[in-house]
């Protein structure tokens, strides 16, 4: 029965089914045929694996993404980026990298930095000179900083799995996210100086000092957030909660750019986005349930022990095989399937399971950029009006950065946990 339904999985993704369901069909139609688990056990776990405090963070994390877009917090992060970064040659497009990175630090959700920032910025360096393909590729390869740099909602459902500490993921992936960000800000300078990307006058002094007065309070959010998870004053769900709620306040008494009747659509728009994450990690863990019966786990465990004698081989698998996972399935579905199986063989070569959660959140990043899934792609090659083949084409630079990054934290640990370890040793 295993190798039908690896074929049904197969059929399934080619035929072009939402991978939600098809998770959710292999799962039910593998259980049916299963004599001794009941057909009940299907609904019984998705309804348990929604049943988690730790999962609201995923929706709340959307909606402060989804609030900071509608009430232009977005723009002021634009323009303060612009201020720092502006003056040097391809100004525009290093702004769109640091803009993502700070996006990162509030929201977590790479696709609503893709549409909300790209929405502002593709057209924008298309006006400025910028070819089609920079301005897409550039938009949606800084957007998977968003998972990488804390707070990030791949690191939680990982923390859910695993148990590890929220903190110590979100400390680990701070610097991995910088080292990302300024990769990509290396290719734009030399692809700036090649094609000659226009710059901005360089802010002065007074200028830089009003937008960031004017950015402060969307700067201090990062800040509130990830100190007051690592110190333990509250959970990441509460963290999430207190993010959507903050920046509500901000964008509506503040800025004033948030009204009360833009809150009914922003509260569809959130579930719209965060409900087929939450359906493929429900059918997910159904499907988890049949690996459990044809005792994966224990197959894989068998096979690595038997055939593998050095980590840094399982290592380098591990990153290959998500690598191919992340081209047709979203991060937390293949997290929730896989990790089970990974981190007992992982522990067994020594490998911390805050380092395995590092390298599986950056690999699967790459996921968001490459086809067919790679979700943040097919938006920005929306936004940009640009076919999908020239879109990847124009984001191959920007994925060797992530990968050459991403092998530097699986083969150096010590470059993503030395600080960390200085800031709260007891985590590790």
């Amino acid at each position: 029965m295993g190798p039908i339904l690896v074929g049904l999985f197969i059929l399934l993704m080619v035929i072009g089914i939402p991978i939600a369901f098809v998770i959710g069909i292999v799962a039910l139609l593998g259980i049916m045929n299963v004599e001794y688990i009941p057909n009940v056990t299907v609904p019984v776990k998705m309804f348990n694996g929604l049943d988690s405090f730790v999962l609201l963070a995923v929706p709340l994390f959307i909606l402060a993404a989804n609030l900071m877009n509608s009430g232009k917090i977005s723009q002021k992060l634009i323009d303060f980026s612009l201020s720092i970064v502006g003056h040097i040659r391809g100004g525009l497009a290093h702004a769109n990298i640091l803009v993502s990175m700070i996006f990162a630090g509030v929201s977590g959700a790479s696709q609503a930095d893709t549409a909300g920032v790209g929405k502002i910025l593709i057209p924008n360096m298309k006006n400025q000179g910028y070819d089609k393909e920079n301005a897409v590729g550039i938009t949606a390869a800084s957007s998977t900083i968003g998972v990488i740099i804390p707070p990030s909602i791949p690191m939680i459902i990982y923390a859910g799995l695993t148990n590890v500490s929220v903190g110590a993921l979100f400390l680990v992936g701070i610097i991995p996210g910088i080292l990302v960000g300024l990769g990509m800000m290396i290719i734009v300078y030399i692809l700036a100086m090649k094609r000659g990307y226009p710059t901005y006058q360089k802010a002065s002094w007074s200028n830089f000092m009003k937008q960031f007065l004017e950015t402060i309070p969307a700067l201090f959010t990062p800040i509130i957030l990830i100190g007051g998870i690592v110190t333990g004053i509250f959970t990441a769900t509460e963290a999430a909660a207190f993010a959507s709620l903050y920046t509500v306040a901000v964008a509506m008494f503040y800025y004033k750019t948030l009204k009360l009747k833009d809150i009914p659509q922003i509260l569809i728009d959130t579930l719209l986005l965060s409900s087929l994450s939450l359906f493929a990690l429900a059918a997910a863990n159904a499907l988890g349930e049949l690996m459990s019966y044809y005792k994966l786990a224990s197959w894989a465990q068998e096979f690595f022990t038997s055939n593998i004698d050095n980590k840094w081989i399982f290592m380098l698998i591990v990153i290959g095989f998500f690598l191919f996972v992340g081209t047709f399935m979203d991060a937390i579905p293949a997290m929730i399937l896989f990790i089970p199986v990974i981190l007992p063989i992982a522990m067994s070569f020594d490998i911390s399971p805050v380092l395995l959660g590092i390298v599986t959140i950056m690999t699967l990043a790459v996921g968001l950029v490459t086809p067919p899934y790679g979700l943040c792609l097919l938006l920005a090659a929306k936004i940009g009006d640009l076919s999908i083949e020239r879109s990847f084409g124009a984001v191959m630079p920007y994925i060797a950065v992530i990968v050459v990054v991403l092998l530097l934290v699986a083969f150096f640990p010590d470059l993503a946990v030395y600080l960390p370890k200085q800031l709260n040793p007891n985590m590790f």
